[in-house]
């Protein structure tokens, strides 16, 4: 299979790149390595199979590089929680408009398989249920509760704690951050786009993904990175709330592989969404006290605090993906974050002093998508 691979120098897309090789298809790869994810040069790991430089929003050059393609991994993206809110034009223009032109690009050349790199992020909160009242949909968190120390959430209805439950790809969606709302936008254009041309797209909504080529020192990168940045430099990593929020990190070569078994999959009809998870909910202070141990450094300082934007607990139900896809996580969590503790990590190239490359657009973090910071 001859296979387009956007963001193919980045965090994700590298690994299947890499898989995607190694089980004898033929990749054609791109990506704008940008600055603040890229270090301003081609990874060390991608020069075996370098990919072209350039911006999935170049309408012409995807027309070029789609021929003779049979399917798009789509992992390009601009990633993290969102700064601020004026970083909304550019998640708007990298994630959705890029998309858009995207699948204009893949119209005009008859391919009609597309996976799509999706996030957790697009639930919000995860699944609760109250005694009382059954499955509930809990309202955002004020920040009053969250300076109080108040950080899981209640029933709208009683009032009285919650209890997680697994997060089903037919959960509601709410979207809490400028990011979010950009990845929902990308599935719900790649569903009009399925719709309109008889397309198949396998949404993979990835959790909390972690592994070698994480980029470091960024506020775009996952709540991984940044603890290892902070071990790195002797310092405690330092967890907001109580440390007790649930998520599921899944190892980078499994999502890799979720991506490549996608991509062999018949095509479904028209969009549908998968999780992509280990599989094994953790809470992110175990998360920050198992790197800690690795590398024998201070243990984690819980901070308190909190983001408005941020959800307490996010945990996916793996069933589904398992039926459809025939995929499970195949690292574990003590020896995935074990390895991860000492695995090579991406370096911006802030650290560097290095420039952007000069046919890269001067924005930030076009490349495989990591996770979104949690909270």
């Amino acid at each position: 299979m001859r296979i387009l691979v956007t963001g193919a120098a980045g965090f994700v897309g590298s690994h299947v790149v890499d898989l995607a090789v190694a089980e004898g298809h033929e990749v054609v790869g791109l990506d704008a390595l940008l600055p603040q994810a890229h270090a301003g040069e081609l990874p060390a790991w991608s020069r075996a199979h370098p990919p072209v430089l350039g911006d999935v929003r170049d309408a012409a050059l995807l027309d070029e590089l789609l021929s003779g393609v049979d399917a798009v991994c789509h992992q390009a993206a601009m990633v993290g929680h969102g700064l601020d809110p004026s970083d909304a034009p550019a998640y708007a223009s990298h994630n959705d408009y890029g998309t858009a032109v995207l699948l204009a690009a893949m119209h005009r050349a008859g391919v009609t398989r597309l996976v799509l790199a999706s996030s957790m992020v697009v639930y919000g909160e995860g699944t609760y249920r109250c005694g009382a009242h059954g499955t509930v949909r809990p309202g955002p968190r004020r920040p009053a509760d969250l300076a109080a120390g108040r950080y899981e959430p209640t029933c709208p209805t009683c009032h009285r704690p919650l209890t997680p439950g697994l997060v089903p790809e037919d959960a509601p969606l709410e979207p809490r951050s400028t990011y979010a709302a950009s990845k929902l936008a990308q599935e719900h254009l790649a569903a009009a786009w399925a719709r309109q041309t008889g397309g198949g797209v396998w949404a993979l909504r990835y959790h909390n993904v972690y592994g070698p080529r994480m980029p470091r020192d960024t506020p775009y990168a996952g709540v991984a990175s940044v603890f290892r940045s902070e071990l790195a430099a002797g310092r405690p990593p330092r967890v907001l709330e109580d440390g007790r929020q649930r998520r599921d990190f899944v190892h980078v070569t499994d999502v890799a592989r979720a991506n490549l078994l996608a991509l062999a999959a018949p095509a479904p009809d028209g969009l549908e969404p998968l999780n992509v998870c280990s599989g094994e909910p953790h809470t992110v202070g175990e998360l920050a006290t198992a790197l800690a141990e690795a590398v024998g450094g201070p243990a984690p300082v819980v901070v308190g605090g909190g983001r408005a934007a941020d959800v307490r607990h996010v945990v996916a139900d793996p069933r589904k993906a398992a039926e459809r896809l025939g995929y499970t996580a195949r690292i574990g969590f003590a020896g995935g974050v074990a390895a991860f503790a000492h695995d090579p990590l991406r370096e911006p190239a802030a650290l560097r002093g290095a420039g952007p490359p000069p046919a890269a657009p001067a924005e930030p973090v076009v490349s495989a998508e990591p996770s979104a910071l949690p909270a």
